[in-house]
């Protein structure tokens, strides 16, 4: 297959990318020292994006950022960063993106467990991620041509448990293999409109 990989040069997508490059042609995309640019911000970034790159079998999302601030000192603005970054990133991800996937092609997002578990200082990133849940789960009921839209939920990853444990106390670090095996789900299997969750 030839999949794109937004985000395939970060701690997770790296290990995304080793994976599925064993079997498929991979194109990794990010703002900078990728195969192809993109500022998931922008569509007209997006749509430039997939003119270069011309048809896809999958599309993969591990990119997109949020404001962690304490909920008192959160501007609208800072609500805004996840608002046009994580959020309708992934969304216009959706919308353009389709129109480049071959017939029964599949697009992944990427959110974490704060939709579901929050903590401290992730009122906005929670509420993103729960919007692009909901957003997930309607769109599979609309989109044509056989594609399916899921979306990977991953728990506070092992390489990155040093950066990030102490916003997470008593959370258990989700192995990578695990988290992989999570867009293998979406990418190989049938499901269409799942949140596939890899909590514990």
């Amino acid at each position: 297959m030839k999949i794109l990989i937004i985000g395939g040069n970060g701690t997770i997508g790296k290990t995304v990318v080793a994976h599925f490059k064993e079997n498929n042609q991979i194109i990794i995309a990010g703002r900078s020292n990728s195969d192809v640019n993109v500022d998931i911000v922008d569509s007209k970034s997006i749509k430039a994006m997939f003119e270069q790159i011309g048809k896809l079998d999958a599309i993969i999302c591990i990119a997109g950022e949020a404001k962690w601030d304490d909920f008192n000192n959160l501007t609208e603005d800072d609500y805004y960063i996840g608002l046009r970054s994580k959020l309708m990133g992934q969304v216009n991800l959706v919308r353009i993106g389709q129109q480049y996937l071959n017939p029964k092609g599949s697009i992944t997002l990427s959110t974490g467990i704060l939709a579901d578990d929050p903590v401290v200082k992730t009122t906005s990133a929670a509420m993103v991620n729960g919007g692009i849940h909901s957003f997930v789960q309607a769109v599979a009921l609309e989109i044509e041509n056989g594609i399916r839209v899921n979306v990977v939920s991953s728990g506070m990853v092992e390489d990155a448990y040093k950066k990030y444990k102490d916003y997470f106390p008593g959370h258990n670090p989700i192995p990578m293999n695990k988290v992989i095996n999570g867009y293998v789900r979406s990418v190989n299997g049938k499901g269409n409109g799942e949140i596939i969750r890899i909590y514990n």
